[in-house]
C-alpha cells in the first residue's frame, strides 16, 4: 500500500483539467498504472541514489515509463533529489518527456520548489514552453510560492504575463494563492500589472482576498484602480467589509505622482528583465533604488 500511495501521489494532476486536453497519442488510460511501477522509479522519487546507480550499472532502462507515462526523471523532479536527476540524465534520460496529465520534469520541479534540479533540467534542454495548458512551470511556481524557480524561469526567458483560460497569468496566480514574494518576483522581472484572468485583474483578487501586502504592491507597480471585471465592479467594490485595504484605496484615489509616473515609464521601456536592466545602469544608486523600488 505505501508503493502504491506514492506512485499516486506522485504521478497524478494536482488540480482539474485532465479533460480539457486530449491524451497524448498513444498513451494507455485504463491500465492499472501502479502495475508498471519499477525499481527505478522507486529510488528516484525516495532519492536513493547508490540504489539508482546499482540498477542503471544492472542495465535497466533509465526511460522506463509506467502507464500514466512516468518516468524515473519525472519522480526524482517531483522528489526534489538533484543527485538521482543528474545522475539519470547522464545516463540519457529524456528532459522533456510527458506524461498523460501532461506533466514534464520541469513542471514537477515547479512543484517540488528544487532549484538545484531545475537548473539541471534547463542545462539540458529543457523546453520552457508547457506542452498544454494544463501544466505550465511558472504557474505552479507562482501558485507555490517557489520564489527562486519563478526568478530563475523568468531569467531564462520564460512568457511571464502567459495568460491561460482558466487560470489567468503567473501573477494573478500568485495574488490569488497570496503569494507576495512570487508576485514581487513577477513584478520586478515585469510582469503586466493590470494583466490577470479575463477581466479579472490581480488587484481585483487581492482586494477579494483582503491581502494589504499585496494590494500596496500592486498599487505600487502602478495597477489601475479603475479596472472593472466582468460584474462590472472596480476592485475596490470587491473589498470585504470591515477589511483594511478599503482605507488604502482611499488613500490612493486621484492621479499618480510626477515621481511615479516618470518610474512606471522607464520601467515599461525596460520590458521583462527589469531588475536585471536597471541594476547595471550607470546611475546613482539612490536613483537606481528607486526604479527597483527599493
Amino acid at each position: 500500500m505505501d508503493d502504491e500511495r506514492t506512485n499516486q501521489n506522485a504521478s497524478k494532476l494536482h488540480g482539474a483539467g485532465e479533460q480539457a486536453c486530449a491524451a497524448a497519442p498513444g498513451t494507455p488510460r485504463m491500465r492499472d498504472f501502479v502495475s508498471d511501477w519499477s525499481p527505478l522509479h522507486e529510488a528516484s522519487i525516495h532519492g536513493r541514489l547508490l540504489s539508482l546507480k546499482k540498477l542503471i550499472e544492472q542495465g535497466n532502462d533509465v526511460n522506463v515509463l509506467t502507464a500514466d507515462q512516468v518516468s524515473p526523471l519525472h519522480e526524482a523532479c517531483l522528489g526534489g533529489h538533484a543527485a538521482c536527476a543528474s545522475v539519470l540524465l547522464k545516463h540519457g534520460a529524456q528532459v522533456n518527456g510527458v506524461t498523460v496529465d501532461w506533466h514534464t520534469p520541469l513542471f514537477n520541479t515547479c512543484i517540488s520548489g528544487s532549484v538545484a534540479c531545475l537548473n539541471l533540467l534547463l542545462e539540458h534542454g529543457a523546453s520552457l514552453q508547457p506542452p498544454c495548458d494544463l501544466a505550465s512551470p511558472i504557474h505552479e511556481a507562482a501558485k507555490r510560492g517557489h520564489v527562486q524557480c519563478v526568478e530563475l524561469l523568468a531569467s531564462h526567458g520564460v512568457n511571464i504575463d502567459h495568460n491561460i483560460k482558466h487560470l489567468g497569468t503567473p501573477l494573478y496566480v500568485a495574488c490569488e494563492n497570496q503569494q507576495l514574494n512570487c508576485a514581487k518576483k513577477l513584478l520586478e522581472s515585469g510582469a503586466n500589472v493590470n494583466s490577470g484572468k479575463g477581466l479579472d485583474s490581480p488587484l481585483h483578487t487581492a482586494a477579494r482576498n483582503c491581502s494589504v501586502e499585496l494590494v500596496k504592491l500592486l498599487m505600487d507597480f502602478g495597477a489601475d484602480l479603475w479596472l472593472k471585471n466582468a460584474e462590472n465592479k472596480r476592485p475596490v467594490e470587491l473589498v470585504p467589509p470591515g477589511c483594511p485595504v478599503g482605507r488604502l484605496f482611499l488613500q490612493r484615489e486621484g492621479p499618480l505622482s510626477l515621481m511615479q509616473l516618470c518610474r512606471l515609464c522607464i520601467r515599461r521601456c525596460f520590458g521583462h528583465q527589469q531588475h536585471q536592466k536597471i541594476t547595471g545602469l550607470l546611475l546613482p544608486d539612490e536613483l537606481k533604488h528607486f526604479l527597483l523600488h527599493i
